[in-house]
């Protein structure tokens, strides 16, 4: 989600931190800020910046900073809006221990409160400021910097990439990391550490890229890793053969495909915290609603637009079947112009990824004109959505540089089944054990959805080939795969700009059906078990008319290689987990066609990425 950078060498090192920085700048943020040591007064200094990296610049400008060693850090924000507090890096009480951290600490407030009672005082309201406060503890029972840091990350829980410095130890630099990305550069009497290619490549192709669980400690002259217990790792140094633009995407070809490959970390991160680690129960501090508020809830509204509107039409499936209360999904751009009826005894739901749609906006405000409370699920913290809601969830899926969304839509899919088991749990309706069953399943989602890119892609860039001349294509499914039956016919059109079209299954003999002729490709969604017989008889009705079938099925399902054309498989999940896996070999499928196309996948035609007007 974020950026860090790293120097250590002979040369001044706020410069090369900020051109890093700049570097990372596509990866989206909301603050930045480096720390440096102050050769002259032997200490450490920070400067940092709510907004834009020239924020930065125009607050370093004129200072004497001559510095060979520090950290940078551009931020997403998570936990705490974007302002001067909250951006990296963070100190410890005493100033003498910096850090930097992407990522998600998920016992940080268990981890704050203790810190408190000890005696030390936070500046921010973010989740990282704890790495520097657990340090400081441990370098105060008389540890030297590296076992005092590795002290600190066993507590931690969750996901992290950690830069550290440390005024008592000016000539290193620590890092370690834990299911975010990390990587060393190698230069020739200087070394770095970042978060990514990009930041580096400007100054040495040679890196050696960290796995989870190693530390390493950076000096000019050298780097040492090791893994958690202080055993040395031995890594091969990697040479990067690509150019700055294509390091920005980590090698993929395009933002759409790299973000495609994001989606298991996106989801995991979404989930992060989210899951009571004993229980298994879905914990959701987010909600200020108490559960007798809960209880009274007559009736939900989803609104939104476009794709966030799909993870709506799946939302309701998901709350209605598990909290049993009345769901309506609207579009917001026809919301506030059909006088909804709503009241204070309703809830409505807003769904965004920017947080700056101006019709998702309106729809806000009119609800909460008619004293209707409104909770968000969006993307961005401080965000117009965020702001003017009642309450906020946040998807932590990074930023998405594509127009076209992926990991936005899986990470608010992934939200709604936590809100809808939260929702059921709260009236008493879902059992502990049946959250802690489906809070299991979603913890298996981002190994799974890494198995459905392996096991399909290969057959989907074939696949796309077939798509490549058509005019039109039809997708059909029902009740959950129709839902997500609609988000991947958007895909199809937004960036190959074939028409494409939606179906519930059972409604083809009521028009569409004269459509499908001999060589028209019918994509047929067939994962819920409870309408599989049914989709199965839709899809004869196609075959019978000659059309191409691909279907989309559970690995389980077996005997319906035999009645389409081709197959792509799906690992066994709940039915109410299936969409988030289901969508991915579609926006595959889509971005493939549109490679073979020969069209702007990451910009396509006549669109933006945030609809800020009307």
């Amino acid at each position: 989600m974020c950026g860090i950078v790293g120097y250590i060498g002979n040369r001044q090192a706020a410069p090369i931190l900020i051109d890093g920085l700049a570097r990372l700048e596509y990866r989206g943020y909301d603050s930045a800020g480096i720390a440096v040591f102050d050769d002259g007064r032997q200490d450490l200094e920070i400067v940092k910046a709510k907004g834009r990296l020239s924020e930065l610049s125009e607050r370093l400008n004129g200072r004497r900073l001559s510095s060979v060693v520090g950290l940078g850090h551009t931020r997403w924000a998570t936990h705490g809006r974007p302002s001067d507090a909250n951006a990296h890096p963070h100190c410890d009480c005493s100033g003498a221990v910096v850090v930097v951290h992407n990522g998600i600490i998920e016992n940080y407030l268990e981890l704050k409160e203790d810190l408190i009672a000890r005696g030390h005082s936070f500046r921010s309201e973010t989740d990282t400021e704890v790495i520097a406060h657990l340090i400081e503890e441990f370098l105060k029972e008389s540890y030297d910097m590296e076992t005092a840091f590795r002290r600190a990350v066993r507590r931690l829980q969750g996901s992290f990439a950690i830069g550290a410095i440390c005024k008592s130890e000016p000539e290193k630099l620590f890092a370690v990391r834990n299911e975010s990305p990390l990587i060393i550069g190698i230069g020739s009497g200087e070394n770095f550490i970042a978060s990514d290619i990009p930041a580096v490549l400007s100054y040495t192709r040679d890196v050696q890229i960290l796995n989870d669980g190693e530390f390493c400690v950076v000096t000019k002259s050298g780097v040492i890793i090791s893994d958690i217990d202080g055993a040395l790792v031995n890594k091969d140094v990697m040479k990067i053969q690509w150019d700055a633009k294509g390091a920005e995407k980590a090698g993929y070809p395009h933002f759409m495909l790299k973000e495609i490959h994001e989606q298991p970390r996106a989801v995991k991160d979404t989930l992060s915290g989210r899951i009571d680690r004993k229980t298994g129960d879905v914990v959701l501090n987010e909600i200020s609603l108490t559960d007798q508020q809960i209880k009274a809830i007559s009736k939900i509204n989803i609104v939104a637009c476009g794709t966030a509107y799909h993870a709506g039409l799946v939302g309701r499936h998901l709350i209605e079947n598990l909290a049993r209360i009345p769901v309506e999904v609207s579009l917001a751009s026809e919301f506030r112009y059909a006088d909804p009826m709503i009241d204070e005894s309703m809830l409505t739901i807003v769904i965004s990824q920017s947080g700056e749609t101006a019709d998702t906006l309106a729809a806000i405000r009119e609800a909460k004109a008619k004293a209707c409370r409104v909770l968000a699920i969006t993307n961005v913290v401080g965000s117009s959505v965020a702001r003017e809601s009642d309450d906020v969830i946040y998807t932590w899926a990074g930023p998405e540089i594509a127009v076209a969304s992926t990991k936005a839509y899986t990470t608010q899919l992934v939200t709604l089944v936590l809100l809808a088991i939260y929702l059921g749990r709260r009236r008493g309706l879902v059992s502990l054990e049946e959250a802690k069953r489906l809070t299991d399943e979603l913890q298996r989602l981002p190994g799974n959805l890494q198995k459905v890119i392996a096991d399909n892609e290969e057959n989907i860039r074939r696949y796309a080939k077939l798509l490549r001349d058509c005019e039109s294509v039809f997708y059909i499914g029902r009740g959950l795969d129709y839902a997500v039956s609609q988000e991947g016919q958007l895909k199809l059109k937004e960036i190959s700009y074939i028409h494409a079209e939606a179906l519930a299954a059972g409604e083809l003999k009521h028009g569409t059906l004269a459509l499908c002729v001999e060589g028209v490709p019918v994509i047929a969604l067939v994962t819920q078990k409870k309408t599989r017989e049914k989709t199965r008889s839709n899809i004869k009705e196609v075959k019978a008319r000659d059309a191409t079938v691909i279907a989309l099925a559970r690995e389980s399902d077996h005997e319906i290689a035999g009645e389409v054309d081709y197959v792509l498989w799906l690992p066994d999940m709940d039915d109410m987990l299936m969409p988030t896996m289901l969508v991915v070999p579609t926006q595959l499928l889509a971005y493939y066609t549109a490679v073979e196309r020969g069209c702007d996948v990451d910009k396509p035609r006549n669109l933006a990425k945030s609809v800020t007007v009307e």
